[in-house]
């Protein structure tokens, strides 16, 4: 009984050890006396305890390999290009994958470089920021036709990041920030010459109206003194009288008016006693010269 149990003991181990599990999105190389055997998948897995072997372990998972390149634009600038590109091991190239290649994120980070010092040099700085679509769409197209024969697919290519020298970072924010001063100065220059132009449109309609005013109320004053020099005509004083009657009441209005107003400013004439008169005499004399070219002019246009 006991020699029974020494034979089963050693047949159990051996079935043990050569019981292996593989997990999901896994696959598993298994060689023989060191000679590719198998290719297993997912689940519960035997193999020949002593005689085969697990080469290794393949991830048919998406995976992701970050790359920093540098390199110079075409003008003359080094920048440095963070490329993150997210490739996977096709289920039926499991072999080449394995075996075709010694190690695959060098092989593929080789590549990364040849593209970028390939696209890079064409372009300058600005272009760079611009068009780095273009540079992840150049990066996966020459990447996944170089890396199909050895099973693995290129699903996605990215530019995540592009970093210029410290000096250019700061000569581009001074550019930027000088353009918008630039652009600020230019607003405020056209709000300042808006302003000025209705400033100057609001002053001129203001002298507009305000001659307008002034000649309504020059208008006004002669119809009041024609009125009422018709109304002293009608009363029997001539025209003559009339003219001075008025030109010393509007004289005595002026005195009064200046009188009420303790800042105004007055200017004395010469102070006689025939200085009033004179003055007077001469604007009457004045007015009915005029009135006497006016109606000399009146009887020559009636004879026309």
């Amino acid at each position: 009984m006991i020699t029974t149990y020494l034979w089963i003991l050693p047949v159990l181990i051996i079935i043990i050890t050569g019981l292996f599990v593989v997990k999901q999105q896994t696959s598993v190389i298994v060689e023989r006396f060191g000679k590719f055997q198998s290719i297993r998948q997912a689940g519960l897995n035997i193999k020949i305890p002593l005689v085969d072997k697990i080469a290794g372990r393949i991830s048919l998972k998406i995976q992701q390999l970050d790359v920093i390149v540098e390199t110079k634009t075409q003008d003359d600038v080094f920048v440095h290009l963070k490329i993150s590109v997210q490739f996977q091991i096709q289920r039926d190239h499991v072999y080449d994958a394995f075996y075709k290649l010694q190690n695959p994120h060098e092989q593929i980070t080789a590549f990364i470089f040849d593209v970028v010092r390939a696209e890079v040099p064409k372009m300058i700085l600005d272009d760079v920021f611009e068009k780095k679509d273009e540079i992840a769409r150049a990066i996966q197209r020459d990447l996944k036709e170089a890396m199909l024969n050895y099973g693995y697919d290129i699903v996605k290519a990215l530019v995540t990041d592009i970093d210029p020298d410290e000096n250019v970072k700061i000569a581009m924010n001074r550019i930027n920030a000088a353009e918008r001063e630039k652009i600020a100065a230019q607003h405020e220059g056209d709000a300042e010459r808006i302003l000025i132009v209705e400033r100057a449109k609001a002053e001129a309609e203001s002298k507009r109206l305000q001659g307008r005013g002034i000649a309504d109320q020059r208008r006004e004053i002669a119809r009041g003194l024609e009125e009422s020099v018709d109304v002293l005509n009608s009363a029997g004083i001539n025209s003559q009288e009339a003219s001075a009657l008025i030109v010393i009441t509007q004289h005595y209005d002026t005195l009064q008016s200046i009188g009420s107003d303790t800042n105004s400013n007055l200017i004395l004439l010469p102070n006689n006693p025939n200085a009033a008169s004179s003055m007077l005499n001469d604007m009457v004399t004045s007015l009915v010269a005029a009135n006497k070219i006016n109606q000399s002019s009146a009887k020559d246009k009636n004879k026309m």
